[in-house]
């Protein structure tokens, strides 16, 4: 059996404001959330389009989560600080 990786990814939304989460497959993930059928905070409308300007792979559920709350506590100009690193 294949090893599954979990991810912690970072979406860019339309208004310019951040939301992160957590999934095993981060292309479906992205086109749920587009589509209007992820997470109830990228339901609304001005928020999409998305797109994911972050992704890390986890071995486990439970570090992709931990990232994930860690990525939430940040401010914004900390999250600002945290992507830049990466972009």
């Amino acid at each position: 059996m294949e090893a599954k990786e979990f991810y912690f990814y970072v979406l860019l939304c339309a208004d310019d404001t951040f939301y992160g989460g957590y999934t095993t497959e981060p292309e479906r993930r992205l086109k749920e959330h587009n589509d209007g059928t992820g997470a109830k905070y990228t339901r609304v409308r001005s928020r999409r389009p998305m797109r994911m300007i972050y992704t890390e792979a986890f071995e486990t559920k439970s570090e992709a989560m931990r990232a994930e709350y860690a990525f939430k506590q940040l401010a914004r100009h900390e999250k600002m600080v945290f992507l830049k690193k990466y972009m």
